[in-house]
């Protein structure tokens, strides 16, 4: 331990422990960060645990760091306080510059039993004059010692959680920093802009360490941009993690006297197990964090009468037979989807009042919904709240200060106006919409859907980045709202599939549409990498089996939705009894493992999937019980291995549950090596869950 150290605090509990320390003459740092109480807590770099980019001041050294700011290496520990309630553990640690008057508050928390910690710092201006803030990291460390890899998931529409792991090394090389003297001036930075949170990687990332199996893996937690960053140090290489910036994101923030700003939350999992351990414990801190909920305990089977079925053009004649299948085959809640308010059949740039139409719908929206609650399914409607069509009657009785704009220019993308939830008179009328759609339609459940990226925000008011983090925020207080109002009212998350899929939104809605890809073949990466973003009950994966598909492509589709939140879809009403008998035995599996997956913690046999990947294998852990799916795409070897390290030494039944009865697969069991080989005759594409149970 450094001589100049005056104090090491120590906070956390049995799962969590974490080190700090305080020196008289450096910023404060994190020691270790570990599950339990590790034998040899690694070393970690002396970054300072706060970074406060502000204007006049800039960084201590040139670089695009969110490191060494001027700042951040002048605060000094002013005190701390602990506090345990409600099942969380908390540290706050107040941090001071002295020469510029700011005051950093880190608030750590952790939920009891869990190897996770949340972090978010607010800033206050005890000085004299007006600091403009360009950057605040919500948490920033040294990373701990060793050969690590670093992991990060590109996203896209139609291609969401696309995982990639490589050498640290390749990305912070060893530049011969001690010799220098100096820390580096490069960074490897991801970052998202706009309001599409995963449109370009999922708001996530992490560290391995394949020989110790030491890993960190992080979320930001952020409906808008955010940044994360790695560099080299002379003593190693640090993370910083953040919201919008300057730089990336055209955000400052002018700080009177007296005043504050709190940035975004964000969270780190532990693990000395590896990619797998790190998930189970993000997983545990996820199920802590999101709000209570009767969908928790339900998991309904949602079937929804878009994809690849009535893509936005529902009518009652084509709805009522599509009800009725759907009911036989299982499904709890039934979802008319897009295009229910249309009259002209060019509705995208129309949309924002959200009335039912009268030439879809005859006899009135009423008739279908009715025929939904008369099978006992609750009804749900699609729903894009936050636009108003360019051609919406709305669009000229709002005001255009309930409109996100630049330069007084309301912000116009794809034909629709972006409403700005600062303003009271746009949060009145989705308050409005949702009030009168529940109450004189009965609705239970709506697809949110958000199809529009405005870009950097609005200046209206504040730097356009600021505007659209206080518009964000709005917004996460609006569904809040909505949800005191309506607590049984299912609310699901969709981005054009899941290009906003973060844990602000998913600690407040039920679940994830995890994507819009159409075609069956592609889908299984999806719904395989899914549970590293997603708690495996929000992770809604579609399945949307056809009366075209052979009974494999069938069982195919199906093994898709099974192991997370199975989102029904297809032209169920015009199988044949036996496809239907199909469907209907996958849907009972899935209503019969929803106790387990509630529970469940996500493994990957295979590693995680690539995108083309000719097999695919996804394990749920539940107690005694392995709920495997594997998937072969076209091009794969009859056979593939799978590595269930944690049945090692155990003679273990593996039965096929799904399809019940179906032949051509055959799995032996190694439990020295604690492998499953699974060999298939059964041409491609060809799909099975299994239940792997020890004997």
């Amino acid at each position: 331990m450094p001589a100049d150290v005056v104090e090491t605090l120590r906070w956390g509990h049995a799962a969590l422990t974490a080190v700090v320390e305080i020196h008289p003459d450096r910023p404060v740092t994190l020691r270790e960060l570990s599950a339990g109480e590790p034998a040899r807590p690694p070393a970690h770099p002396a970054q300072p645990l706060v970074e406060v980019l502000v204007a006049g001041e800039g960084r201590a050294r040139a670089s695009r760091r969110l490191s060494e700011t001027a700042v951040g290496a002048r605060l000094r520990y002013a005190g701390s306080a602990r506090s345990h309630e409600n099942g969380w553990h908390e540290l706050r640690l107040l941090l001071r510059d002295a020469e510029s008057g700011l005051e950093a508050e880190l608030v750590l928390r952790s939920p009891d039993g869990v190897p996770a910690v949340r972090a978010r710092v607010r800033v206050r201006n005890t000085g004299g004059r007006t600091a403009l803030l360009l950057a605040v990291t919500s948490f920033a460390a040294g990373l701990p010692a060793g050969d690590l890899d670093v992991l990060r998931a590109d996203s896209d529409w139609l291609g969401e959680g696309r995982w990639a792991r490589e050498p640290l090394r390749d990305r912070v090389p060893d530049l011969g920093l001690a010799g220098h003297g100096q820390h580096g001036k490069g960074v490897y930075a991801l970052t998202s802009s706009g309001t599409w949170s995963s449109g370009r990687h999922v708001p996530m990332g992490g560290v391995t360490d394949g020989g110790t199996g030491l890993t960190w893996l992080w979320q930001i937690e952020h409906n808008g941009p955010w940044r994360w960053e790695t560099g080299g140090r002379v003593d190693g290489a640090y993370l910083a993690l953040s919201g919008p910036t300057d730089v990336d994101h055209q955000w400052s923030q002018p700080l009177a006297p007296g005043a504050e700003f709190t940035t975004v939350p964000v969270s780190i999992a532990v693990s000395d197990g590896g990619v797998a351990g790190a998930a189970a414990a993000l997983t545990a801190y996820r199920r802590a964090l999101v709000r209570p909920h009767p969908d928790r305990e339900a998991l309904p089977v949602v079937f929804n009468d878009y994809m690849n079925t009535l893509m936005g053009d529902p009518t009652t004649a084509k709805l009522l037979p599509l009800i009725d299948a759907a009911a036989e085959a299982g499904a709890e809640i039934f979802c008319v989807d897009a295009g229910w308010y249309d009259d002209g059949g060019d509705w995208w740039d129309s949309v924002g009042e959200w009335r039912p139409s009268r030439t879809r719908f005859p006899r009135g929206l009423e008739e279908v919904l009715a025929r939904i609650a008369g099978h006992s399914m609750t009804a749900g409607l699609w729903l894009e709240p936050e636009v108003i069509g360019v051609r919406s009657p709305m669009a000229d009785k709002l005001p255009d200060e309930a409109f996100l704009q630049r330069g007084g220019v309301r912000i116009a993308e794809h034909g629709r106006y972006h409403l700005d939830l600062r303003h009271p008179a746009a949060v009145a009328h989705l308050d409005e919409v949702v009030d009168r759609l529940v109450a004189e339609l009965g609705v239970g459940y709506f697809k949110l859907d958000y199809n529009i990226d405005p870009g950097a925000g609005t200046d209206r008011e504040a730097a356009a980045g600021a505007g659209l983090l206080a518009h964000n925020r709005a917004h996460l207080a609006w569904l809040e709202g909505v949800l005191d109002r309506h607590p049984g009212l299912v609310l699901e998350n969709c981005a054009s599939g899941a290009m906003r899929m973060d844990y602000a939104l998913l600690s407040r809605l039920q679940l994830q549409s995890t994507s819009d890809q159409q075609d069956f073949l592609r889908y299984p990466p999806i719904a395989v990498s899914a549970p590293l973003a997603v708690l495996p009950e929000q992770a809604a994966n579609w399945a949307y089996p056809q009366p075209g598909m052979s009974d494999e492509e069938i069982a195919f589709t199906m093994c898709t939705g099974l192991l997370g939140r199975l989102y029904l879809s297809g032209n169920l009403h015009r199988m044949t009894a036996a496809q239907r008998a199909l469907v209907r035995d996958g849907v009972l599996l899935h209503r019969a493992l929803r106790g387990d997956l509630r529970r469940a913690v996500p493994c990957w046999p295979l590693g995680l999937p690539g995108w083309d990947d000719p097999w695919l294998a996804l394990g749920l852990r539940a107690g005694e019980t392995t709920h495997l799916g594997v998937w072969r795409r076209p091009g794969a070897p009859e056979s593939t291995v799978l590595a269930l390290p944690h049945l090692a030494g155990r003679e273990v039944r593996a039965e096929i549950a799904y399809p019940a009865g179906a032949d051509g697969w055959a799995c032996a069991w190694d439990p020295r090596r604690a492998e499953l080989t699974v060999t298939v005759t059964t041409p491609a594409p060809t799909a099975r869950i299994l239940q792997i149970r020890p004997i």
